[in-house]
C-alpha cells in the first residue's frame, strides 16, 4: 500500500531517500515511542517532544498533548506537524561535503483531535501504553477518574504524511575524492535497552514482570 503525496509532503530535495510506502511509514512508528509535535502558540511555533502510541492499523496516533490542547482551543483548525525520527549511523565520507547521516524519519501533518469522551481516553491511553511497554497495561494501576481527567490525550489521522529513509555508504565513492588517502564508511547507531533498575524503594519480594524481562 502506498500513501498519497500532498503538496506539502512532496520531496523537493533528495528525492530519492523519500518513500510513498505505507509500510516504511508504519515501521517507523513503530520503532519508537517518541515524538516532537510542533505547534503555534500564541503565534509562536514550538516544537515538544511527547510521547506516542500507535492504533490497531496504524490509522490513529494517540500522544499526550497539553499543548497541543492549549494550541486546538485557540485555532481549533490548526494543522500540527508530528514527527518521528531514527538515527541508523554517521555516513563519514572522504570529503566533509558529503558526510551524512543514514536515518528512518516520518512527518504527519494533520489536525489532532482532543479526546473528551472517558472511555475513548482510557482506550487510547491503552494504545500509548503498550505502545511503549506491551503488558504493562494490565500489569500497573490503571488511571483513575480524577487522573482521566487531568490527562490531556489527543488523536492525530494519520492520512498526510512525508516519509524519507537514507541506507548505505557514502556517495563520494566513484568521484574525484575516491583516491585521498581517508577512510570512508559508516558508524552505526543501535539503541538497546539497558539492565533493569529496581526502584530503591520497591518492597522486597516484587519480582520484575514476566513481560519485562
Amino acid at each position: 500500500m502506498t500513501f498519497r503525496e500532498t503538496e506539502r509532503t512532496r520531496h523537493r530535495r533528495l528525492r530519492e531517500q523519500g518513500s510513498l510506502n505505507r509500510a516504511d511509514l508504519d515501521a517507523i512508528l513503530t520503532a519508537g515511542f517518541v515524538c516532537h509535535l510542533g505547534v503555534v502558540i500564541d503565534g509562536c511555533p514550538m516544537v515538544v517532544p511527547t510521547v506516542y502510541g500507535v492504533a490497531p492499523g496504524g490509522d490513529v496516533v494517540f500522544f499526550h498533548g497539553s499543548v497541543a490542547s492549549r494550541s486546538l482551543v485557540q485555532s481549533p483548525t490548526a494543522t500540527v506537524c508530528l514527527t518521528v525520527t531514527h538515527v541508523d549511523g554517521l555516513v563519514l565520507a572522504r570529503s566533509v561535503f558529503e558526510h551524512g547521516v543514514n536515518y528512518r524519519s516520518a512527518m504527519i501533518y494533520g489536525t489532532p483531535r482532543l479526546i473528551t469522551d472517558p472511555e475513548e481516553k482510557l482506550a487510547g491511553l491503552r494504545q500509548l501504553t503498550e505502545h511503549i511497554a506491551a503488558g504493562q497495561w494490565d500489569y500497573a494501576r490503571q488511571p483513575n477518574r480524577r487522573e482521566l481527567a487531568a490527562t490531556a490525550l489527543l488523536a492525530l489521522d494519520v492520512a498526510e504524511a512525508s516519509v524519507k529513509i537514507r541506507t548505505g555508504p557514502p556517495d563520494d565513492g566513484d568521484g574525484p575524492d575516491a583516491g585521498l588517502p581517508v577512510w570512508a564508511g559508516v558508524r552505526p547507531l543501535r539503541t538497546v535497552w539497558g539492565e533493569l533498575e529496581p526502584d530503591p524503594s520497591l518492597a522486597p519480594g516484587i519480582d520484575v514482570p514476566d513481560h519485562l524481562r
